[in-house]
């Protein structure tokens, strides 16, 4: 008997939601260190606590549900905050160092993927120990896309709306090249998936940060609510899509 696929196809709808979690999981990431006065280290341990647990219901569900996969992508993206925030600050290695320890996981972790299944595809997935592969690469991905992001607008001082602004740019480049050139598609999906996180999080920054620091000083609770509302919209619209799908392909 087939075994159904377990995650999320990749079209535009993925993107936008893909950019929604990630913005909501830097301000909900912030929220729980800052705003709660929690620290890194125990908003790591609290991020990873939710991480493991939702990530457990996903993988022991037999096939696509939206609701759950995108609440293990809004845990990446939380646990990704924490992650990059504890070896910044924290360890003090600074988030050019934590940038590239991060990649070199993310890599690494590709490499061993790619070496067990010789191919790095996203979709469809329904074997088990591959989507282990699968979110080990996202949850690299989203921490190594936090550390680029803060070290665009902290360290090279390019304001949240600049690096937001380079970011998308990188997008909007990665998408003509999937369309114009016959680059590999799953190559373009690993680097725009990387730079959509540290757009999210330049963007969470933008709309949570004070006016003095180039933000709109909404404030982590206020951001993450208005991200949380779009993100239950798109989830809804998605299991919509999901339901008129013939059940041979979810």
């Amino acid at each position: 008997m087939r075994t159904a696929n377990k995650v999320a196809a990749v079209t535009i709808l993925f993107w936008l939601m893909k950019i929604v979690a990630t913005t909501l999981g830097e301000t909900l990431g912030d929220f729980i260190s800052m705003t709660l006065n929690l620290g890194y280290a125990k908003g790591i341990l609290i991020t990873l606590f939710f991480f493991i647990f939702i990530l457990s219901i996903q993988l022991s569900v037999k096939k696509y549900i939206p609701a759950v996969y995108w609440l293990v992508i809004i845990a990446t993206t939380t646990l990704g905050t924490e992650i990059s925030d504890f070896i910044d600050r924290t360890l003090k290695a600074g988030y050019l160092a934590g940038s590239l320890i991060l990649l070199s996981g993310l890599l690494f972790s590709l490499f061993l993927w790619y070496k067990k299944y010789h191919t790095l595809e996203v979709y469809p997935i329904s074997e088990r120990n591959k989507e282990f592969y699968y979110w080990t690469a996202i949850l690299f991905s989203n921490s190594l896309g936090t550390a680029f992001g803060d070290f665009l607008s902290d360290n090279l001082g390019l304001g949240y709306m600049t690096g937001a602004f380079i970011t998308g740019l990188i997008i909007l480049i990665v998408v003509l090249l999937h369309y114009f050139t016959k680059i590999n598609h799953v190559v373009l999906f690993w680097i725009a998936f990387v730079f959509t996180r540290p757009f999210g999080a330049t963007f969470g920054d933008l709309l949570t940060k004070p006016i003095a620091k180039g933000g709109l000083d909404l404030g982590t609770i206020n951001a993450s609510l208005v991200s949380l509302a779009l993100m239950t919209v798109m989830i809804f619209i998605s299991q919509r899509k999901q339901n008129n799908k013939p059940s041979f392909q979810n």
